[in-house]
């Protein structure tokens, strides 16, 4: 049983994940092609808005968590951010080895990142084990 709700929250991880890069590439589009910002700033707000739905449709429709927003989208922000960096960083070590193209890197990154994303969110950002959220409420001053 436990490894069937593991799949299912891994599905619904992709399709929430899937649903909030489009929202990131719609806004960056839509507002480079207005005019009305620039590629990098127009990818800074895509993400942005992105990983508010992205945190909104985690939190209930994948792991159902009712751990308060004041705890969960603060880490959820550090997972994100942290999965930001962890792409970088392997996207520069697969090109850095020899992988012969960049899309098939950042395949390869993509795939990282997608994991490391899924297991931290779903053991700290989202988790409904009692035992750790006691630690994690007892660490904070």
């Amino acid at each position: 049983m436990q490894k069937k709700r593991l799949s299912v929250q891994f599905i619904r991880f992709l399709i929430v994940g899937g649903t909030a890069t489009a929202l990131h590439y719609v806004i960056l589009v839509a507002l480079v092609q207005t005019s009305i910002a620039q590629p990098i700033a127009a990818s800074t707000i895509g993400f942005a808005v992105s990983a508010v739905l992205n945190y909104v449709l985690n939190r209930h429709f994948t792991f159902q968590s009712s751990n308060p927003h004041a705890q969960a989208f603060p880490r959820f922000m550090i997972v994100a951010l942290t999965g930001l960096a962890l792409n970088a960083g392997l996207l520069w070590g697969f090109i850095k080895v020899g992988v012969p193209h960049y899309l098939l890197s950042q395949l390869f990154a993509t795939v990282g990142t997608l994991l490391w994303n899924f297991f931290i969110n779903k053991i700290w950002t989202f988790s409904t084990n009692t035992r750790i959220n006691q630690i994690n409420k007892d660490a904070t001053p």
